[in-house]
């Protein structure tokens, strides 16, 4: 699709990223909008699986109306348990425009949710901006969530700055042996550090009014079976690196999805014990635990 003649600078050099798509620490250097795909599986134009109020979400993202989230298909990841593999490695949903992406956006704010959550957005970043450009110029004003699987590089998140109310990035693993195994990116941990240092630099700690978060860093952390995500190395990245007050949800919903089966290392939910061990670890490290 060609660039829309609306666009600002900062909208333009992202859709500029696509062509070779540099957009993500993959480097694919494929042309998108020549609807050549890389690893993600998406070109120019992103595919939404689903757009709507989302309960399920972490409290200060949810109050009374929901997140708004709009899911979107394809991912940057290889993720063999993958909960949403359906969308993320099957790609289930449909093309839309840039003014169709608006207009959801618009409707989630009229519909009373709490804020905008784009849900796997690195790979599909362009054309979220274009249309968050757009939908602001005609009147949305909730806070935007950029909600990712956390393999996001620095040139692109430094082009998000003003875009992005509050980073919800995962930190799945500190080991790139694990990482490449589960999620074909050995250098998850190095690349995954750097972009919550940036992401914290753009919106600091998660600031929090009436319940519902404004701005901030919010950070989702699984936990796996045996330690593989390597837990306590990233509370420990987090209280010494980032801030002993980043928000932190401890996450309890592993369960052996997709291809897990085939890992034998996770072919199990993670104990009761494992999963208290970690939260207690985060709040003795002065972390804001949400539970």
């Amino acid at each position: 699709m060609p660039i829309p003649d609306s666009l600002s600078d900062t909208a333009r050099q992202l859709w500029g990223l696509m062509n070779p798509c540099l957009l993500c620490p993959r480097q694919c250097k494929v042309n998108r909008s020549e609807d050549q795909i890389g690893f993600c599986g998406i070109a120019d134009m992103p595919v939404v699986s689903s757009v709507g109020p989302h309960f399920g979400e972490e409290s200060v993202l949810v109050g009374s109306g929901g997140s708004g989230t709009i899911f979107f298909a394809g991912c940057n990841l290889g993720c063999v348990f993958c909960q949403n593999f359906d969308i993320s490695h099957h790609r289930h949903g449909r093309q839309v425009t840039i003014e169709q992406l608006a207009q959801s956006m618009l409707e989630l704010q009229r519909y009373g949710c709490s804020n905008i959550n784009f849900v796997t957005p690195t790979h599909v970043i362009p054309a979220i901006v274009a249309a968050l450009e757009l939908a602001r110029k005609n009147g949305l004003s909730l806070p935007t969530v950029y909600n990712t699987g956390g393999y996001d590089s620095l040139e692109t998140l430094k082009l998000l700055e003003g875009y992005v109310d509050i980073y919800m990035p995962d930190m799945k693993y500190s080991d790139s042996d694990v990482a490449k195994e589960l999620s074909a990116a050995p250098d998850y941990p190095q690349i995954n550090f750097a972009a919550v240092k940036e992401m914290h630099r753009q919106v600091g700690d998660l600031q929090v009014k009436d319940g519902l978060a404004t701005r901030g860093l919010l950070v989702r952390h699984l936990v796996l079976p045996d330690n593989l995500a390597g837990s306590f190395e990233t509370i420990d990245f987090l209280a010494e690196q980032i801030s002993r007050a980043t928000t932190i949800n401890v996450m309890d919903q592993y369960r052996p999805c997709y291809k897990a089966s085939s890992h034998p290392k996770i072919d199990r939910r993670p104990t009761l014990k494992e999963i208290v061990t970690v939260r207690r670890y985060a709040a003795r490290k002065g972390l804001n635990v949400l539970i």
